[in-house]
C-alpha cells in the first residue's frame, strides 16, 4: 500500500503482550464499570463487592472514584505495556495488595452477624474470580517481558 512502511523487526506486537493489553483492557472497562455502579448506589454483584452488605452512600461514592482511578491505571498501561512496563509493575503490585486485604477481609469477618441474609460463599467467589484475573495478568507480563528480550 503506498504510503504505508512494513514494520520493522521489533515492532510486532506479541502475542502475550496483545494478551496483556486486552486483560489490562478489559480491567479497565470492568472497574469504570465499578466506577459506575457505585456512583449510582446500584448494588450489582461482582460490580459491587459485599453487595448484600449495607453501606453509606458516602462510603460508595469513595469506592467510586478509586475505581474510577483503577480503571484510568489500567487504560493508561493497556496503550502500550512494553513503554509503559512501570505502570504495569505498580498495578500488579497494587493488585497482589488489593487481593490480600480482599482475602483477608473475607477471612476475619463474621458477615452473618451482619445479616442472615449475607451469603460470604459470594464474596469468595467474586473475590476468586478477581484472583484469577491478577494471575493472569501477572502471567501473560512475564510473557510478554520475555518477548521482548528475544526482540
Amino acid at each position: 500500500m503506498p504510503g504505508r512502511s512494513m514494520p520493522k523487526k521489533g515492532d510486532e506486537v506479541g502475542r502475550h503482550t496483545k494478551t496483556l493489553q486486552w486483560l489490562l483492557l478489559g480491567g479497565a472497562v470492568y472497574f469504570l464499570a465499578i466506577a459506575a455502579v457505585h456512583m449510582l448506589r446500584i448494588k450489582v454483584p461482582f460490580l459491587f463487592f459485599y453487595f448484600s452488605i449495607p453501606s453509606y452512600g458516602y462510603q460508595d461514592r469513595i469506592i467510586s472514584f478509586l475505581a474510577f482511578g483503577w480503571s484510568v491505571f489500567l487504560f493508561t498501561a493497556a496503550k502500550d505495556p512494553v513503554k509503559n512496563n512501570d505502570l504495569v509493575k505498580a498495578i500488579l503490585v497494587a493488585g497482589v495488595g488489593a487481593l490480600f486485604g480482599l482475602h483477608v477481609i473475607n477471612t476475619v469477618t463474621d458477615f452473618r452477624a451482619l445479616s442472615p441474609a449475607v451469603h460470604p460463599r459470594v464474596f469468595r467467589i467474586e473475590s476468586g474470580v478477581v484472583t484469577l484475573y491478577v494471575i493472569a495478568l501477572l502471567v501473560f507480563y512475564f510473557f510478554s517481558r520475555k518477548e521482548e528480550f528475544r526482540k
